[in-house]
């Protein structure tokens, strides 16, 4: 606990910090309630993409399983940029996926397969989701780091810093009463004396 003074001064400045931490901790708490929200949403956006990539891959497993043919399907494409935008939440920059840029490469459709183009359209959807996936968890990451700091702000001025503030609120307040009493008590002292010698005097 800061040292205080037990002046007017410092009773007005704990009663100003006290109205600022208690203004303050509504704020904190929506945030965290947007956090928490922006969070469920993002872990059910990572749940769809896992089950769609899993599901993709399944797929091309079966036409693997059909199509005996070994082809590289990498060598029709190349990616030339993973796009990600800035977005922001809650007053947090966090990355947002825009796309994946590729570049396609020419072959002669008379010397592959007829599946191919369809298998490397799938291929190229499936690095986009898994492009999708890394962001989201990046994103995931950015929000629960700025979660546990929000968190740590709301115990601080729960558990510390509006206490705190009462106490010493309290505290001046008794110190400045009994100094007021103490005023009190010796200008009736003083007057008592004062009376006392005129009544000496009246009496000479």
């Amino acid at each position: 606990m800061e040292k205080i003074k037990y002046t007017k001064n410092e009773l007005k400045k704990q009663k100003d910090n006290l109205k600022r931490y208690t203004r303050y901790l509504p704020t904190l708490d929506l945030k965290k309630q947007q956090l928490l929200v922006e969070i469920r949403h993002i872990q059910a956006r990572i749940d769809k993409l896992n089950e769609e990539i899993k599901s993709t891959d399944d797929r091309v497993a079966r036409w693997v399983d059909v199509f005996a043919e070994e082809i590289e399907l990498d060598k029709f494409y190349e990616i030339k940029s993973i796009d990600i935008k800035e977005g922001n939440i809650a007053g947090i920059d966090i990355p947002i996926f825009d796309d994946v840029i590729f570049d396609d490469k020419e072959f002669d459709s008379y010397e592959v397969p007829l599946w191919v183009d369809r298998a490397v359209d799938v291929v190229k959807e499936q690095i986009k989701r898994k492009a999708a996936l890394d962001v989201a968890h990046q994103q995931e990451h950015v929000i629960r780091e700025e979660l546990r700091v929000t968190i740590q702000r709301i115990k601080l001025f729960e558990e510390v810093k509006i206490p705190e503030a009462r106490e010493n609120i309290r505290v001046i307040r008794i110190f400045l009463g009994d100094q007021m009493t103490a005023e009190v008590v010796r200008g009736k002292i003083a007057k008592a004396k004062i009376e006392k010698k005129k009544l000496k005097g009246n009496n000479a």
